[in-house]
């Protein structure tokens, strides 16, 4: 027994020697990639589809132990093609993964869209935007009139926008009312607005395909919710049949906003940090409380 200590922390010994800052850094990175990657499957249809590989495998595995040569052979050659069959299976999940890539910090170095505009003419045509789409909304919940606006982060909606119809317009009240009038030819599709403007309207959005969306919802906060799931843009609803304000973002639907608390929040995620005051930051916290955060 002292023999076998004795070996064993000879071994651990031994390991630690040879250990380097660039195995830490392999492994540190390799678990980041691994935790992300359980985070883009979980709560989606792709964590079944994992369970279903992982039951494949040990079927191989049992097969391959136990000789069952014509059901191991079977697995085999399934396996050779695997890789193909992943791309193609998790193509959705895959999609998202790269966008949010591109999203991130590092992804803000390039851009193809052209020369942006200088910050204070941004800011200006935010505020301005956000205040039409506020309004706008405020006075749709009154007369329970349905409405979709999808505002346009970093993810261009250039497929998006092609459903519908380009308007190119300053947003108001006035116009945002005249089109979601349901006696308007584009009503009954989404308004995006893109750089502070509306720039299209009647558009066409993807549903969301989640089994966890509350089936009290109808087809156009199921649409919100697919916008958001397939792009980083912030899309608000009012509904048509109990006027209640909602927001969609990163796939989640957050409901029974106000005038105050719309604001807040298209505020902190529309106007660039460094013009937010520390005061707002600390705002948003507190107008959300009681406000209930589901999926659906």
């Amino acid at each position: 027994m002292e023999s076998f200590f004795n070996d064993t922390f000879h071994i651990i010994g031994n390991l630690i020697k040879s250990f380097k800052v660039s195995d830490v850094l392999d492994i540190v990175v390799v678990s980041f990639i691994i935790y992300n990657l359980i985070k883009l499957v979980r709560e989606t249809r792709a964590e079944q589809l994992v369970k279903g590989i992982l039951i494949l495998v040990v079927a191989y595995v049992l097969s391959w132990q136990m000789n069952l040569k014509m059901l191991s052979s079977l697995l085999s050659n399934f396996f050779q093609f695997s890789v193909l069959a992943m791309l193609m299976v998790f193509q959705p999940e895959l999609r998202r993964a790269l966008e949010q890539i591109g999203r991130s910090r590092l992804g803000k170095y390039w851009s193809f869209g052209g020369v942006s505009k200088d910050e204070e003419t941004y800011v200006k045509d935010q505020k301005r935007c956000i205040q039409a789409v506020v309004e706008s909304a405020m006075t749709l919940q009154k007369t329970k009139t349905g409405a979709l606006m999808v505002i346009e982060r970093q993810t261009k909606l250039g497929d998006i926008i092609n459903t519908g119809t380009v308007v190119n317009a300053v947003p108001s009240v006035p116009i945002i009312g005249n089109i979601f009038f349901n006696k308007a030819p584009l009503h009954d599709g989404a308004m995006v607005l893109r750089d502070g403007m509306i720039y299209a309207a009647g558009c066409i959005l993807p549903l969301t395909k989640s089994d966890a969306v509350s089936i009290d919802l109808g087809t156009r906060h199921r649409a919100a919710i697919g916008m958001s799931e397939n792009s980083d843009a912030i899309i608000v609803v009012v509904s048509e049949e109990t006027g209640t304000v909602s927001v969609a973002k990163n796939g989640i639907l957050t409901r029974n906003y106000t005038r105050d608390t719309l604001t807040a929040e298209l505020e902190s995620e529309l106007l660039p940090e460094d013009v937010e005051t520390g005061e707002r930051r600390q705002i948003i916290p507190s107008l959300r409380k009681g406000k209930k955060n589901e999926k659906k």
